[in-house]
């Protein structure tokens, strides 16, 4: 019973997690790069318009990996279906506050877990068979947000799910965080800066990644690994940004 369950919820969340990322990453791409007269909305990054080999590239990957979000994701909703987990439904039990605090301890976690995962995946003897993938585009669009090695993404995908089981949270901070995750994706792989000046460059941009920031990863490889905030890159030293002296575009993972 609980086996059919888990197979059943995870082909729905398949579904899900593929037609939420189809939904905003066209929503995204057509912003950008689809204006008739070719201009491009927002600072433009890219050199290049986005080639279609790079977009099947980046949708065959990205489409491959929703079922491996949506397996441990389905076990942590059949498990909390039969009264495992700490997800909890009504706000009362830990308060309203505890609903920012949650939302904002998971962040932190993922941020941190992905900052040290990333700067792994790039170590020569790992790189090619988790992380290549990813970096097969070069300049990136909006499609490449979820375009991951089945092994990256099998690295990333349990992490919140696990924590539901350490940590609790209601589901209406989940949606907030899954929202935050999938936005975020998209935006710094969209090849265009689509956030003010005033923000990647003032204080708060400071502290966080931007599409700015971010595509400097793809051609610098060893720079930029975080997932939301520039904390880590910053306090290890691999924080940098286009207006900044760079060293020379290195084609291989760092060692």
């Amino acid at each position: 019973m609980f086996f059919r369950d888990l197979v059943s919820t995870t082909l729905i969340l398949t579904f899900a997690i593929a037609a939420r990322y189809l939904l905003v990453v066209w929503a995204v791409y057509a912003l950008v790069w689809g204006r008739k007269d070719g201009s491009v909305a927002g600072r433009r990054l890219n050199r290049d318009r986005p080639k279609a080999t790079t977009i099947r590239h980046e949708l065959k990957l990205s489409l491959l990996s929703s079922w491996i979000y949506a397996l441990p994701a389905a076990l942590v909703f059949e498990v909390w279906r039969r009264g495992g987990t700490l997800v909890y439904l009504n706000v009362d039990r830990y308060g309203v506050a505890w609903l920012f605090v949650s939302g904002a301890i998971y962040l932190l976690i993922q941020d941190t877990y992905y900052y040290w995962l990333h700067r792994l995946m790039h170590k020569h003897a790992v790189f090619r068979y988790v992380h290549a993938g990813h970096h097969r585009s070069r300049q990136p669009t909006p499609f490449a947000s979820f375009s991951f090695d089945w092994a990256e993404a099998a690295l990333a995908a349990w992490l919140l799910p696990a924590l539901t089981f350490l940590i609790p949270i209601h589901p209406a901070v989940i949606v907030v965080l899954l929202t935050i995750m999938t936005i975020a994706a998209v935006l710094n792989h969209a090849g265009s800066e689509l956030l003010p000046a005033w923000l990647v460059e003032g204080p708060v941009g400071a502290w966080l990644i931007s599409a700015t920031h971010h595509s400097v990863h793809h051609t610098h490889y060893g720079a930029n690994f975080g997932l939301y905030f520039r904390f880590w890159d910053r306090a290890m030293r691999t924080d940098m940004m286009p207006a900044r002296e760079r060293p020379a575009s290195v084609e291989a993972p760092v060692s």
